[in-house]
Formats: structure tokens, sequence, C-alpha cells
């Protein structure tokens, strides 16, 4: 229950934010597009976002270890025999960036 009730909550108060937020520009007499363009655009950082936070105490971020490589691997809800497989995968990739 708690994983379908969480998406659609978030859902909600994104698209409730990025609605209070469209209708202070709209008494700016912004253009309609562009009131529109923005209330889009928030409403999926807000949504991406909270996604991103409710799925934060499952996720784990394994980093290249050569200093200044900005070589990154998230995994959300990764056994120990995964994790361990990615965290050598980061420390050993060919490309350095």
């Amino acid at each position: 229950m708690k994983q379908r009730l969480f998406p659609m909550l978030a859902e909600v108060v994104a698209a409730a934010m990025a609605g209070y937020l469209g209708y202070h520009l709209s008494t700016y007499d912004v253009p309609l597009a562009l009131v529109v363009a923005c209330a889009l655009a928030l409403y999926i950082a807000f949504r991406d976002t909270l996604n991103q936070l409710a799925q934060a105490p499952h996720t784990v971020t394994h980093r290249c270890t050569v200093p200044g490589c900005a070589f990154t691997v998230r995994l959300t809800l990764a056994d120990a025999v995964e994790n361990r497989r990615w965290q050598e995968i980061a420390a050993a990739h060919p490309s350095h960036t």
C-alpha cells in the first residue's frame, strides 16, 4: 500500500506546488504560454525531487577512486552481491573523465 500511495502523493504535491507558483506568475501578467512552460518545468522538478527523496534511504552511490574522476553509479534496492560488483566496476573503469 505504501509503495502505491507515495508516488500518487508525490504527484499531487508536485502538481499543487507547480499550480500555486504558476498562479502567482499569472498575477504578474506573464503570458500564458510562459506560465504553462514554467509550471510544467516546476512540476517535473518537484516530482523528481520527491521521488529521489523517497528512494534515498535505499540508494547507494559508488564513485571512482581516482581524484578528479566524475564516474558515479547509483544503485537502488540492490543486494549485497550487486552492490559489491558495481563498487568494483566504479573503482576499475577504463575511462577516467
